[in-house]
């Protein structure tokens, strides 16, 4: 076979396998700007240092006349043809009077996962790769500087990195063996650093409806690298219910279609009609589009043991100009061209998901129209009786005249009679004790509360004694005790007793006090004596156990009626 028959036959391999190449962006060049820590290359005469303790392969593409050179422990510089260091003196250059030296920047910063350090190479206008996607996917060619200077950090161990092929040096590695040897050479080691490990697996991807990337298991160090400059945040989303699309570290303003394909699919052909039947349209100008194969989450699954049930075609349209609302529309579209192309495209079915509207200066130009104006004003008058009415209330409330109680507080009670017994035992206030009796038989006069005095104490020593009470007209005692008398009656109907200390010298209480007290109810009557410190209880008295009794037990005299 001559050469031309096998350059066809590598042309016709790749177009079979869908190989995608991913190139590496940033170099450790001397002549690139971004390489120095004044983001421009030294000045004639500057002084140049570069970190003491970093390994690093440096290439020279031209001449610089330097002041001062500190090179690394360890490293190279490669001088390009016509490249070299001359010395001079003080600085040449009107623009460098700072002084400062010039630093090269880390070398270091440089990661695998980091998707802006890659570049695909079918980059086509109007078509984008969700992040998890522009990193180098397992069936994509790497491609690094063939004539430059370059250092890539492998990043973590917990995952090797698999590709398709290697091309580095000028060479291009489909074997780990290969591979293995580039890594642990010297040139390797000032090129690629880091805990993790690079391996090659030659898979090619056959399947005409692509392949899923395999970065999903990888997709937080890929987020954490993209999100770095930002501390690890997202930027604010542009619309409300931002979509985060399979393999996208932030939500984005857009749509999302998703495609059930079926065994007659072509991701390929079907990205090349979305380009000419679609994107190419005046009304779909600044929208991007990612079309790629992704895995669907077992909920979503239709049927177990079917290819397509486990994979969908995931289509995202983004919004990348200022107008709002078109996402939407392509996506419509997108559905209504499945529903009636669907079967020749070997679609079964597409779903549509859509983000919410715009925020900042869309919504606040939605409102400056003129009827947006005259609902305002509608609103306004309609607020007026009610702030003049809730005006009015305040004032009342504050005024005294208008009482409202919160919800849940009970009502004052009406007045009225009180009803009920009340035991004084267990309410004393101050030296005056009410004690509500009973009512009486019926035509009868009612026992009324009682007003007790402040009591005295025995005169002796030791306890106080207990109260007695005796009968009308019987001969005063010696010893110290309580004798109730009737108080004067304010009223008719109101009859008051008082419970004041006798004792020697006192007299008796009127006569007219037995009939009074001849209408004893017919039960027990508490009466709180705080000298005593203990309730004193007055009995009604019987006859026979009062006489038999030597106890001496108080009683209000009479006889039961």
């Amino acid at each position: 076979m001559g050469a031309l028959g096998r350059v066809v036959l590598w042309l016709w391999l790749c177009a079979l396998t869908r190989a995608a190449y991913k190139f590496w962006v940033p170099s450790t060049d001397f002549d690139a700007a971004a390489n120095w820590s004044q983001n421009r290359t030294p000045c004639a005469g500057a002084a140049v240092e570069f970190p003491a303790h970093k390994v690093v392969s440096v290439l020279v593409r031209e001449g610089h006349r330097v002041s001062d050179l500190l090179l690394p422990l360890d490293g190279e510089l490669v001088l390009a043809s016509g490249a070299g260091f001359s010395a001079a003196d003080t600085s040449l250059d009107a623009g460098c009077s700072s002084g400062a030296p010039a630093r090269f920047r880390d070398p270091d910063r440089f990661w695998w996962y980091d998707p802006l350090l890659w570049r695909p190479a079918d980059a086509t206008h109007g078509l984008f790769l969700v992040d998890a996607e522009r990193v180098p996917c397992r069936h994509d060619d790497v491609v690094f500087p063939p004539d430059g200077s370059f250092r890539v950090g492998l990043g973590p161990a917990a995952r090797p990195v698999r590709v398709r092929s290697v091309s580095a040096l000028g060479r291009t590695l489909t074997r780990d063996e290969d591979l293995a040897a580039l890594l642990a050479s010297r040139a390797g080691r000032l090129r690629f650093h880091g805990p993790g490990a690079l391996s090659v697996v030659p898979e090619a991807c056959a399947d005409p409806s692509g392949c899923v990337c395999g970065n999903a298991e990888v997709q937080p160090w890929i987020c954490a690298a993209l999100l770095q400059p930002r501390g690890g945040r997202c930027p604010p989303a542009a619309c409300r219910d931002a979509l985060r699309p399979e393999g996208q570290c932030c939500g984005l303003c857009g749509a999302i279609v998703s495609l059930t394909h079926g065994a007659g699919f072509d991701l390929e052909q079907y990205r090349a009609r979305l380009l000419r039947a679609f994107l190419a349209l005046p009304e779909y100008q600044g929208l991007q589009v990612a079309v790629s194969k992704v895995t669907r989450s077992p909920p979503l699954r239709e049927a177990a043991g079917r290819e397509e049930a486990a994979t969908e075609i995931q289509v995202v349209v983004a919004e990348a100009g200022p107008a709002a609302g078109s996402s939407g529309r392509l996506a419509r579209a997108l559905a209504a061209d499945v529903a009636e192309h669907g079967e020749a495209l070997g679609i079964l079915a597409a779903t549509v998901r859509a983000s919410g509207a715009p925020v900042g200066g869309g919504s606040a130009a939605g409102l400056a129209g003129p009827g947006a104006a005259a609902l305002l004003a509608l609103l306004a008058l309609l607020a007026l009786p009610g702030a003049a009415l809730l005006l009015v209330l305040v004032l009342l409330r504050r005024a005294g005249r208008l009482r409202w109680r919160r919800r849940g507080e009970a009502a004052p009670a009406p007045a009225a009679a009180p009803l009920g017994f009340h035991n004084p035992v267990f309410e004393v206030a101050g030296s005056e004790e009410q004690v509500r009796g009973w009512d009486g038989p019926p035509g009868g006069r009612a026992w009324r509360p009682l007003t007790l005095p402040p009591p005295t104490r025995s005169p002796r020593r030791g306890p106080p004694a207990r109260p007695r009470w005796r009968k009308p007209g019987a001969a005063a005692t010696a010893t110290s005790s309580t004798r109730c008398s009737r108080a004067p009656r304010p009223r008719p109907e109101l009859r008051r007793f008082r419970c004041s200390p006798v004792g020697p010298g006192r007299r008796d209480p009127p006569a007219r006090s037995a009939r009074l007290q001849a209408k004893a109810p017919p039960g027990p009557i508490k009466v709180s004596c705080p000298a005593v410190g203990l309730g004193t209880t007055c009995f009604p008295p019987t006859p026979p156990r009062s006489q038999a009794d030597g106890r001496g037990r108080p009683w209000l005299g009479g006889s039961r009626a």
